[in-house]
């Protein structure tokens, strides 16, 4: 499965904690920082995931009074579509400030990892065994069941807003660090990570 799948997959608050928090960084120069149009980023190789994503957060970042702007309506497919230079992007941040943005709030997965956990085995962990025969009797598919372990991915996701405020350097305001669990249904794990990765950004002041 392509990190597509959780681009956004950012990461749920719903179900058994499917999305996590990791940590979070914060400017220690900056005290409260307050964007008034924002630049909504998420970088992915499917383009409904990516839809899907900067809509929900644009939705989200604008019911409360930030204006906010999908990547996917500034950038062309062209500029997508092929590497682009420091140089190309210093244009691009210019161009922002031209058209009063002062932030950037880009997310993206940055790694995945595959697991695997036992199938149905949870509600047995507590049992005590009183004989080898019952302990191995109830045990013994683990050699030669192939469905005795599920496999699944973990996504690494990270938002990161970035200040390109007038006057200032273009710096790193907030960093926060996920983890989603293979998402069933993308739109609710878009859903569940948005609520989370916004209200970790609003209890440090970022934003919200």
């Amino acid at each position: 499965m392509k990190p597509k799948l959780i681009l956004l997959s950012l990461i749920l608050l719903t179900g058994c904690a499917s999305t996590q928090l990791v940590g979070t960084w914060k400017n220690p120069d900056i005290v409260l920082f307050d964007a008034y149009k924002v630049l909504v980023v998420g970088m992915s190789q499917d383009d409904e995931v990516r839809i899907e994503f900067e809509t929900q957060l644009t939705e989200r970042l604008e019911q409360t009074g930030v204006e906010a702007m999908r990547s996917i309506d500034l950038f062309d497919v062209e500029f997508t579509s092929s590497e682009k230079s420091e140089e190309e992007l210093s244009e691009v941040e210019q161009q922002l400030l031209d058209k009063g943005f002062d932030a950037i709030l880009f997310t993206k997965v940055v790694g995945t990892e595959n697991r695997r956990t036992f199938r149905e085995r949870m509600n047995k962990f507590n049992n005590l065994y009183t004989r080898f025969s019952t302990d191995y009797l109830g045990h013994q598919d683990m050699y030669y069941d192939p469905e005795y372990y599920e496999t699944f991915n973990l996504y690494h996701i990270e938002t990161a807003l970035y200040c390109i405020c007038v006057d200032k350097e273009r710096e790193l305001i907030w960093k926060g660090d996920f983890e989603v669990t293979e998402p069933s249904k993308v739109n609710k794990t878009i859903d569940a990570y948005i609520r989370l990765m916004t209200t970790a950004m609003q209890e440090e002041d970022v934003i919200f």
